[in-house]
């Protein structure tokens, strides 16, 4: 009888801590998943900026419309991306295009007086910093959330119900390159 109760005991206790390690698994996803939402609240506000930029400085920078043509083209790929990485792919154009566009503003002094287009640049500024803290920010939640479905025992529990392993933000390959200074 009490071999039987402890057993019990034993399986109750088990079950338990592999619903303790279950739980802890969604947690980390949902971490996740919020992460990546606040990244793509950041991107949202940088999309919603992009057209009052190009506006204010189309008429300013007529010899720039090449590039302010490749920002637009490079925030509908973004807008109009069917996955994840294809998002990414996107988003990492706008960065580009925007980095060649705040580089040939101090080439405007019209532009540069220009109180709307400063302030526009300022919350541009503010939102890509606030999209490079939030990139770092999700993977480390996903470094975290990585670790736990590898480890043991979230490896046994993680495999059966479908806890995928969630792929980090990479800079992208033009973000690598060393910038060449001229002076």
């Amino acid at each position: 009888m009490i071999f039987l109760i402890g057993l019990l005991v034993f399986i109750l206790v088990v079950i338990l801590y592999l619903v303790s390690v279950y739980n802890n698994l969604v947690g980390y996803r949902v971490e996740v998943d919020n992460s990546w939402s606040q990244i793509d609240v950041q991107l949202k506000r940088r999309h919603d900026l992009i057209p009052n930029l190009v506006e204010t400085v189309k008429g300013v920078m007529e010899f720039e419309k090449n590039t302010l043509s490749q920002v637009m083209q490079a925030r509908a790929n973004a807008l109009g991306a069917g996955n994840p990485n294809d998002r990414l792919k996107a988003e990492n154009e706008i960065t580009n295009g925007l980095g060649r566009l705040m580089a040939v503003w101090e080439n405007y002094p019209a532009l540069k007086s220009n109180q709307n287009a400063t302030q526009l640049q300022e919350e541009l500024s503010s939102t890509e910093n606030k999209i490079a803290y939030s990139r770092g920010h999700y993977n480390d939640i996903v470094a975290n959330y990585n670790t736990v479905i590898q480890q043991f025992p979230g490896a046994l529990i993680a495999g059966p119900y479908g806890f995928q392993p969630r792929e980090f933000l990479k800079a992208a390959e033009t973000d690598k390159e060393v910038p060449q200074v001229k002076l």
